[in-house]
């Protein structure tokens, strides 16, 4: 016995001095991306080109060479008619958006963003390819009102879900004017959420007080290591009942269609009810959508992607471990609210 809980003790020391390590490099990571921001690189890719190889490298492997000529002489054709017609194809952007529960892809999206608005016009079209099942409030908040920029512009924006839009994921979906979704992609879950331990009758019983120290009658509600009194809980569920209202009021904003009493229930569909539920106006892969776009339209791929040196990307990856860690060992006892 006396050998396991010497070894437990060990174990506890040496997470410790990892963890202080991986918070310290994380930190410093974070700092030099602050010092470098705005040094990073829109990187543009043309859609049409990749259909296009795609197609032609199906082509040459399944007609034969009278064939291949044949398709290749009719696409040159049509391409010159085209040109010489002066024919102005429509334009479509295509963003990206990777959610975690930091919402942190909008530092790229706010980029993205701001170049094709230097550019774009209502004859035009944004694609937002989203993928998120939410996270911080104030993060998706931020990454909403990046959205809210395209509108606000006069642009169309569309947003294509193939997998979730939950929660905040949803909170940005909504301001689509347009949004396609695959039919078992998972949406909705209008509500909040906060979770946190309590050790406190834990550190009671081995006569340890913690001193909880406030200026202000709410400045702290709930506590982890404190004693919770009710006056606490019942003003931070006030709390979270007015966030769910102003995530309410944001939904009906832009989606005023909907029945907001009845889908804000923190429920979750699947793309096929909740196209019945009018989450969604149509059932449709992002590749079917986008495939069908390059038909008619020139379809320009944005990614800002900023300059990291090695030091910076193992400060991320460690960040990024940490919070998983946090997230999923410790239930969220940073006591965050969440989408």
């Amino acid at each position: 016995m006396e050998f396991f809980l010497e070894y437990a003790g060990f174990l506890a020391k040496t997470v410790t001095v990892v963890v202080a390590i991986v918070v310290v490099l994380a930190a410093i990571a974070a700092a030099r991306s602050r010092g470098r921001r705005g040094s990073g690189q829109l990187q543009v890719n043309k859609l049409n080109d990749f259909y296009k190889h795609l197609r032609q490298r199906l082509e040459s492997a399944v007609l034969d060479k009278a064939q291949l000529k044949a398709s290749q002489k009719a696409e040159a054709k049509q391409a010159k008619a085209a040109k010489k017609a002066g024919e102005q194809r429509p334009r479509v952007f295509v963003l990206d958006f990777e959610g975690d529960i930091r919402a942190s892809a909008t530092e790229s999206l706010r980029h993205e963003i701001s170049a094709l608005l230097s550019m774009a016009t209502p004859k035009d079209e944004v694609v937002l390819r989203l993928e998120s099942g939410g996270g911080m409030v104030h993060s998706y908040g931020l990454a909403s009102s990046q959205l809210v920029r395209i509108r606000q512009a006069g642009v169309p924006l569309t947003v294509c879900i193939d997998k979730v839009a939950a929660s905040g994921g949803y909170m940005m979906a909504c301001i689509g004017a347009r949004i396609v979704s695959a039919p078992f992609a998972i949406l909705g879950s209008i509500g909040v959420v906060a979770q946190l331990p309590n050790v406190h009758r834990l550190l009671r019983k081995h006569d340890i007080d913690v001193e909880v120290l406030t200026a202000g009658e709410y400045k702290r509600t709930l506590t982890v290591f404190g004693e919770n009194t009710e006056k606490g809980r019942e003003k931070f569920q006030e709390d979270l009942e007015t966030t769910h209202e102003l995530f309410k009021n944001f939904v009906a904003r832009y989606r005023p269609q909907l029945d907001i009493d009845e889908i804000a229930t923190g429920e979750v569909w699947l793309g096929t009810a909740a196209l019945e539920k009018q989450l969604v106006d149509e059932l449709k892969t992002s590749d079917e959508y986008l495939a069908e776009r390059a038909v008619e339209a020139d379809l320009f791929h944005l990614h800002f992607a900023e300059k990291k040196t090695l030091q910076e990307r193992v400060g991320i990856a460690a960040s990024v471990a940490v919070e998983r860690f946090l997230v999923n060992g410790l239930s969220r006892l940073n006591l965050q609210r969440f989408w």
